[in-house]
């Protein structure tokens, strides 16, 4: 009988714990790097020997520890697990985020706070808790180009100036481009890695030519049994493995979608503050506009009853020469409106 494919039970993972903070509680989704690395311990520990150039081959001393629900979106911390004194937090990634740093931030803590566990009173005891060194590590595969290795730093994101870095906390991150072609040395020390990316390039090559996610999986697939790359996986789980890239590729399908949506939501809300804006405006203008005419009427009786620009302006508390223009006007053309004048001035203002 042929496994259900799934992540680590969780009799296998005695330090898994829902997060009761920093992250939605929402479904994980299986993707085929956290699979392979995580149900396959000798990969992982050849992975791990590849990134610190060390050679441990027992096996039973990589506990892994990575926490359930740690899902936002298309942002989820695949894979996490302990040894030889560190907590190693692996993420694969298909697009550069600066906001790496932050993120493995959020979940160290909650790595944390499940290692201290039910015993949290410990931290305010008089005896040093010894923690598990981080080392944070991205896999990057997207389609932007990058360089080999970048380190992304906490402290880039903090709002000091700049040359007076001076914050009490930093962490930074490794990000490992794992596109085919890259990082050559890696490759050779982990064959399970070079696999992945040699199965990734085929997949996006195959993209590119049928245009159809489908299709382009089942080309992949069949390159790769053919080539006897991740045979051990692709023949036994082919099916299972084709639903995993299909519903992973839809979801990349789907934050396209949202970031599209947003925009256009933005473009629209935009459309409705000028709309508004206008309105205000022109109720402002309309109350300006009749203040004016209910000024020029007041100027257009006094001086019908005789009285001077001079003693208008002065009864209205109005500046003269603007009075003196009106009554000038008044004298010219007595037919016009109060509405006509009003807008004849506003004409010679301008």
């Amino acid at each position: 009988m042929i496994p259900k494919m799934r992540f680590v039970s969780a009799k296998q993972r005695r330090m898994r714990r829902l997060l009761r903070y920093f992250f939605p509680n929402r479904k994980v989704k299986d993707r085929l790097f956290c699979y392979i690395f995580e149900r396959d311990k000798r990969a992982l520990l050849q992975l791990y020997n590849a990134l610190n150039n060390t050679d441990y081959s027992d096996e039973s001393a990589l506990q892994i520890v990575t926490l359930d629900n740690v899902l936002y979106m298309s942002m989820n911390n695949d894979v996490a697990f302990m040894l030889m004194g560190t907590l190693n937090l692996y993420e694969h990634q298909s697009t550069i985020c600066p906001n790496l740093p932050l993120r493995f931030l959020l979940y160290a803590a909650a790595e944390y706070e499940a290692y201290v566990g039910q015993e949290q009173d410990r931290i305010y005891g008089s005896t040093l808790i010894k923690l598990p060194a981080p080392r944070c590590i991205a896999f990057y595969n997207g389609d932007t180009e990058m360089e080999d290795e970048r380190i992304l730093r906490l402290t880039d994101a903090f709002m000091e100036e700049p040359g007076e870095k001076k914050s009490c906390l930093e962490l930074t991150v490794r990000v490992l481009n794992i596109n085919h072609g890259y990082n050559q040395d890696l490759m050779a020390g982990c064959r399970r890695l070079a696999e992945y990316s040699c199965f990734v390039a085929k997949l996006k090559e195959y993209q590119k030519r049928y245009g159809s996610t489908k299709e382009a999986v089942d080309a992949a697939v069949s390159y790769c049994v053919e080539h006897g790359i991740l045979t051990d996986i692709l023949i036994p789980l082919s099916a299972e493995v084709k639903k995993m890239l299909l519903t992973e590729y839809n979801e990349k399908k789907v934050m396209a979608w949202l970031k599209k949506e947003a925009r256009e939501e933005g473009r629209l809300e935009g459309q409705r503050e000028g709309r508004i804006e206008g309105r205000q405006e022109g109720r402002i203008e309309g109350r300006q506009e009749g203040g004016n005419q209910k000024v020029i009427s007041q100027v257009r009786k006094k001086a019908a009853r005789g009285k001077s620009p001079e003693e208008i302006a002065e009864m209205l508390e109005e500046d003269v020469s603007r009075i003196r223009k009106i009554c000038e006007m008044l004298k010219a053309h007595p037919q016009w409106s109060d509405e006509k004048i009003c807008d004849e001035l506003k004409v010679i203002k301008q």
